[in-house]
């Protein structure tokens, strides 16, 4: 009788667990197919760097945000950056050059793997984005991961995130997902201690 409880409750929560991967798997695709990611790359982890890396993200979501500004979706979105890279890479090494600093900048747009990342508005699942790529010297130091379009990176509340999600063509169900926190995640999360639990029980 045990063992047919204990089988019963894992095959539920394998299910559920089951059901909740399948649905974010297919959540971020779509997350994907409209966003584009930002990611800046610092040339080392000294302080100088990581604070050169922050002014350098701020020049180019600036540039970013003013050549996209009239796309409806990520794909024109994409387009328009594909075509720009000159230009955003300019604005990227201008910072550099203001500032004194040798270091070279070069920009590029294509597909990487990110991690989930948890912002203080919205979170998006791992996976593969398009992403704008800013490499800044040897590109040693601390990542910097975010969006530039929709430019949620601008977003400081979830109100304000909701509206630029709008902007990106994000339907209702994708909006609450990413402003879900990690909240979205955490059933996962339980479900696999749960079950680490009860196999170290039967055992």
């Amino acid at each position: 009788m045990k063992f047919k409880f204990v089988l019963w409750v894992v095959l539920v929560m394998l299910t559920a667990y089951g059901l909740f991967t399948a649905e974010s798997f297919f959540m971020q695709r779509s997350l994907a197919e409209k966003t584009v990611r930002l990611h800046v790359v610092a040339n080392s982890d000294s302080d100088a760097d990581q604070a050169q890396k922050l002014r350098v993200r701020d020049a180019v979501l600036q540039e970013v945000t003013a050549l996209t500004k009239d796309c409806t979706d990520a794909a024109q979105a994409r387009a328009v950056i594909g075509q720009n890279l000159g230009t955003i890479e300019a604005s990227a090494q201008r910072v550099l050059t203001e500032e004194g600093s040798s270091y070279p900048v070069s920009v590029s747009l294509g597909t990487e793997a990110f991690d989930t990342r948890y912002y203080e508005t919205f979170t998006l699942p791992a996976g593969k984005y398009p992403a704008l790529r800013v490499r800044i010297g040897a590109a040693e130091g601390q990542n910097w991961w975010c969006v530039v379009f929709p430019s949620l990176c601008m977003a400081a509340t979830t109100d304000a995130v909701e509206e630029y999600a709008a902007v990106g063509g994000f339907d209702e169900t994708e909006t609450d997902f990413i402003t879900g926190g990690e909240e979205k995640y955490e059933f996962r999360f339980k479900t696999l201690e749960w079950l680490k639990e009860l196999f170290s029980w039967m055992s």
